[in-house]
């Protein structure tokens, strides 16, 4: 066949049903639970094995009179954060309904982390694409049930560390404070090539969690007050993220 030739329809059938045992295994429940426990493994060495410095900050202190409160985080920075919570605080997490996210879900439910599935960054926040009027609606029944709340602040494979509308608009609704929250360790590798910069914390190194002041958003906000409320967490988050790293005496 020469080059450029489309291959023939039957070609293209056989690949596709050569594909889907693997696919099948992939998403396959004992596939799924094999995966989960062994990350939620490798996660727990690896919190336990990071001495962390006197900078670092109390969440329960940090926080004192003001749960249940929304914790933002930044994308590819998340990984440990769930690890180094109070146990007997109560935390839900917004987790993406997308099948690539199962896995994420279950690695949350291992650390007792109850999980609302949906996307909370784009306007579809509000709309049925995407869950996301359902994942509002779940996010907001664990607040008044009580639970803190952990989201990611920015929107996957958009600009990287910009506070999303959907975070803003969960705390005008909710009237709960949002805390930016970082975590860094002096080991650590980073995928620089990834659009939020993935960074895998590693054992046996120094580790610093930093909680910065609350962002309220008041009910009456209009759209521009919103924007600049966005402006504000942003400015904060990055703050308090450079101040972990600064903590555990590495460069970002």
């Amino acid at each position: 066949m020469s080059s450029g030739t489309r291959p023939p329809d039957g070609d293209v059938a056989h690949r596709r049903r050569k594909r889907r045992p693997l696919r099948g295994l992939l998403q396959s429940n004992v596939f799924l639970t094999i995966v989960s426990y062994s990350i939620h493994g490798v996660l727990t060495f690896i919190h336990w094995t990071n001495r962390f410095v006197p900078a670092s900050d109390d969440f329960v202190k940090k926080s004192e009179g003001m749960r249940p409160g929304i914790f933002a985080m930044w994308h590819g920075q998340q990984y440990l954060i769930p690890y180094h919570r109070p146990k007997s605080e109560p935390v839900a997490a917004l987790v993406s309904r997308s099948q690539d996210a199962e896995i994420n879900a279950r690695i949350l439910e291992l650390n007792g982390v109850k999980t609302v599935r949906g996307s909370g960054g784009r306007p579809s926040y509000f709309q049925n694409q995407k869950g996301g009027a359902q994942a509002l609606r779940g996010l907001i029944r664990a607040i008044r049930d009580g639970y803190n709340i952990t989201i990611i602040a920015d929107i996957s494979k958009s600009t990287p560390r910009q506070a999303s509308e959907g975070i803003v608009m969960l705390a005008k609704l909710s009237g709960r404070p949002i805390f930016p929250i970082a975590l860094a360790t002096s080991n650590h590798y980073v995928f620089k090539k990834t659009w939020d910069k993935t960074t895998i914390n590693l054992p046996f190194g120094r580790g610093c969690l930093k909680i910065g002041d609350p962002v309220y958003v008041p009910r009456n906000s209009s759209e521009e007050e919103l924007q600049e409320f966005r402006k504000i967490l942003t400015e904060e988050m990055n703050r308090v993220t450079s101040q972990a790293y600064e903590a555990v005496g590495v460069r970002e």
